[in-house]
C-alpha cells in the first residue's frame, strides 16, 4: 500500500492554482478584487495578447509593507477576515490563495507602497520561485504584473484558446467589476488601445449603460425596492432594458450579489421568469441587477472562483427578484424600444434624378437645360402615364398595383386631451395603424397590439386562476420516474396543487397524477411532469408549470385579438390607441416585438429635406 506523505508547497499552489487561475481572466479577477478591496479610487488595468503575454493592475489603495507582501505571498494568509466569522464576510476576494497561485504558474512581480511612505518595495517570483527583492519607485499603491502565464506549465497552456479569446474573458470580468462599483474609476487597456474608460462616482444608470450600450439608458426603467427578509431588509437596485430592448444571447445580463459580480442559476432562472410573457424564448433581456442582503442570507463561500452563491431563503430572493422585475418594468409599460429600425430607415432615400425628366412630365419641363445640377426628387415612372388637359392620369392596373392604405377624414387634435399615441388618420395594408401625435407620426402593429390587450384583460379578469382550475382525471395516470425526480416533486406538491395539478407520491419510483390544470388537460402527465421536475432541478423552485399557463393564456390572446388583414373603422383605431395608453405593458407583444413607433416630426423633415 503506497503511503501517505506531505505534498511540496510547491505543488500545492500549483493544484490551488487549477482551482483559481484556469485562465488570465481569473487571474486578472482576482487581482483587480484585491485592489477593490484595498479601497482603491482608481484602478488601471493593461493587457497584452488578452492577458497571455502580460496582465498589468494598478491602484491607488492603501498599499503592503514588505513584510506584509512576503505574507501576502503565503497560501490562506489574507487581511479580509478579520475573525472567524466567515459567514460575515463583507470583501470581494478572502481565500488568501489568489497571489501565491497566481504565483506558482507565471512570472509574478509585486509592488506596493504604503499611502504615507517615502518608498516602496518589489518581489518578483518566477513559477513560484523568487528571483529578486529590493525597493521601487512608484506611487502610493500598488502595481501587480504578471507575465508568461503557464510558461512552464505546457499541459496546462496548451488549454488556453486563443489571445481574441482570452480577451473577451477579460473584458467580461473588468466590464462587470466597474459596473459593480461606479465609485471608483477604472480604464482597460489592450495593447495599444484603451478599451474602457470610466469616471469615479458616475450614477449607475450612466456606469452601466455607458459599459454595456449608449442606447440602453433610454431603453431601460430604473429599479430601486426593498423588501424584508430573513436576516435583514434586501434591497434590489439597477436597470432592466425593456422587453423590446432584447438580444439574441444572455450574455448583457449582468447580475450582483452585495457588490460581487455572480453567474447564478437561481437569479437567471428569477430573470427569465419576470421576463417570460414578454419576450420570445429565443430572445434574452438586456439589464444588470444588484442584490444587496444581510452577509449572513448568502453563503458566497461555495466555489473557489466564487462567482455562484447560495441563499438562505432561495424561495423568497427569487419571488423578490421577480415581483420587483415585474414592477418596475410597469413602470415603463407604455414604451417601447421605439426608434425605427436603422436598416428600414436608411431606405427612406431620395431618388437622384435622371438625366431626362420621367415621360410624365415631360411637357412640365420642356426647355429645360438637363445639363446642369440636378434636383434631388424625382417621380416613379409607372405611377402616371401622361398628361392630358392640364390633369395626370393614373397608370392602369397592370402598371401599378392598387394602393393598401385607406385614409380617414382628418380631425384636429384636442387641445387639451393628453394622447402620448395621437389620433388615428389611417390603415395600411390592413395591418398597421397610422396615427397623428402632437410630436410626430406614430405607426400601430394592430395585431401585435391588441394581443397584448387582451392577455392583460384576462389576467385582469382573474383568468389565471380560472386557467389554473383542476381537471380530474376518470383514471389516475400512474407516472414513472426516477426516486430523485420524484422527491423532488414530492416536496412540490402543494405549489403544484395551487397551479392545479394535483399529484402525489406512489411508491419509490412513481407519481400518481389525479388532476391536471384545466387549461392543460390535454397534456402529457409524464411529459409534463418529467419538465416539471427537470425544472425544479435546475432552477430549485417549480417555474415551467406557471410559464406552460402564462404561455396558456398567451395563446388564448394571440387567438382572441385582432388579426393582420382586417379592416377597422376609424372608432376601432381610436379606441384601441386609448386602451394601449392605459394598459401595462402596452409597448411590447407577447413574443418581445414592440407594437408601436414613433417617428418625429423632426426625423420627418429630414426625410424631406426640411430640416
Amino acid at each position: 500500500m503506497p503511503q501517505i506523505r506531505r505534498l511540496p508547497e510547491s505543488l500545492v499552489n500549483r493544484i490551488a492554482a487549477g482551482e483559481v487561475v484556469e485562465r488570465p481572466a481569473a487571474a486578472l479577477k482576482e487581482l483587480v478584487e484585491n485592489a477593490v478591496d484595498a479601497g482603491a479610487t482608481r484602478i488601471a488595468v493593461k493587457l497584452v495578447e488578452g492577458g497571455l503575454g502580460r496582465i498589468e493592475v494598478t491602484d491607488n489603495g492603501c498599499g503592503m509593507t514588505p513584510d506584509e507582501m512576503t505574507l501576502a505571498l503565503e497560501r490562506h494568509a489574507t487581511s479580509k477576515l478579520p475573525d472567524e466569522a466567515i459567514e460575515q464576510v463583507a470583501t470581494l476576494g478572502f481565500r488568501g490563495e489568489a497571489l501565491p497561485s497566481i504565483a506558482s504558474v507565471a512570472r509574478f512581480t509585486l509592488e506596493s507602497r504604503p499611502q504615507g511612505a517615502d518608498t516602496g518595495w518589489k518581489r518578483v517570483v518566477d513559477h513560484g520561485v523568487v528571483v529578486e527583492e529590493g525597493p521601487a519607485a512608484l506611487p502610493p499603491g500598488t502595481r501587480v504584473r504578471v507575465e508568461n502565464l503557464f510558461a512552464k506549465v505546457p499541459a496546462r497552456r496548451k488549454f488556453l484558446r486563443t489571445p481574441r479569446s482570452e480577451y473577451a474573458a477579460c473584458l467580461d470580468v473588468v466590464r462587470r467589476l466597474a459596473m459593480a462599483r461606479p465609485e471608483i474609476a477604472f480604464t482597460l487597456e489592450h495593447g495599444d488601445r484603451k478599451i474602457i474608460g470610466t469616471q469615479a462616482d458616475e450614477a449607475l444608470a450612466d456606469r452601466v449603460s455607458g459599459i454595456v450600450a449608449r442606447e440602453l439608458k433610454d431603453n431601460s426603467v430604473a429599479i430601486d425596492m426593498e423588501r424584508p427578509g430573513p436576516g435583514g431588509m434586501m434591497r434590489l437596485t439597477g436597470i432592466a432594458g425593456l422587453p423590446t430592448y432584447n438580444r439574441g444571447v444572455a450574455d448583457h445580463q449582468y447580475l450582483f450579489v452585495n457588490g460581487r459580480p455572480v453567474k447564478d442559476r437561481l437569479l437567471v432562472g428569477a430573470v427569465r421568469g419576470a421576463y417570460s410573457d414578454m419576450l420570445a424564448r429565443d430572445r434574452h433581456a438586456v439589464l444588470a441587477l444588484f442584490l444587496d442582503l444581510a452577509p449572513e442570507d448568502v453563503d458566497v463561500n461555495v466555489h473557489p472562483a466564487k462567482t455562484e452563491v447560495r441563499f438562505r431563503d432561495a424561495r423568497g430572493v427569487r419571488g423578490f427578484i421577480v415581483s420587483g422585475l415585474r414592477e418596475a418594468l410597469s413602470t415603463g409599460d407604455r414604451r417601447s424600444a421605439q426608434s425605427p429600425d436603422a436598416g428600414a430607415m436608411s431606405r427612406w432615400q431620395q431618388e437622384p434624378m435622371r438625366d431626362e425628366p420621367s415621360p410624365a412630365l415631360h411637357s412640365i419641363f420642356t426647355g429645360r437645360d438637363w445639363t446642369g445640377p440636378r434636383a434631388a426628387v424625382s417621380e416613379a415612372r409607372s405611377a402616371w402615364r401622361g398628361m392630358e388637359a392640364g390633369v395626370m392620369t393614373a397608370a392602369p392596373a397592370a402598371d401599378s398595383a392598387a394602393p393598401m392604405g385607406r385614409a380617414e377624414e382628418a380631425a384636429p387634435l384636442p387641445e387639451d386631451a393628453d394622447y402620448p399615441l395621437g389620433i388615428a388618420r389611417g390603415q395600411v395594408a390592413n395591418t398597421y395603424i397610422v396615427a397623428e401625435a402632437k410630436d410626430g407620426l406614430v405607426l400601430v402593429d394592430q395585431h401585435a397590439a391588441h394581443e397584448r390587450l387582451v392577455l392583460e384583460r384576462l389576467r385582469a379578469a382573474g383568468a389565471s386562476e380560472a386557467v389554473a382550475r383542476s381537471q380530474a382525471l376518470l383514471v389516475p395516470d400512474v407516472v414513472e420516474m426516477d426516486e430523485t425526480d420524484c422527491d423532488r416533486l414530492e416536496a412540490a406538491i402543494e405549489q403544484m396543487a395551487g397551479l392545479g395539478l394535483v399529484i402525489e407520491r406512489f411508491g419509490p419510483a412513481a407519481m400518481l397524477v389525479r388532476a391536471l390544470p384545466h387549461a392543460l388537460a390535454k397534456a402529457n402527465p409524464q411529459k409534463l411532469l418529467q419538465d416539471i421536475a427537470d425544472d425544479i432541478a435546475n432552477h430549485g423552485e417549480a417555474l415551467l408549470l406557471g410559464e406552460k399557463l402564462e404561455y396558456v393564456l398567451a395563446t388564448m390572446a394571440c387567438h382572441g385579438s385582432v388579426r393582420a388583414g382586417r379592416v377597422l373603422r376609424v372608432e376601432e383605431m381610436n379606441a384601441l390607441l386609448r386602451e394601449m395608453e392605459a394598459t401595462p405593458r402596452s409597448g411590447q407583444c407577447n413574443h418581445g416585438r414592440p407594437t408601436w413607433v414613433k417617428l418625429s416630426m423632426e426625423d420627418v423633415e429630414k426625410l424631406f429635406g426640411r430640416h
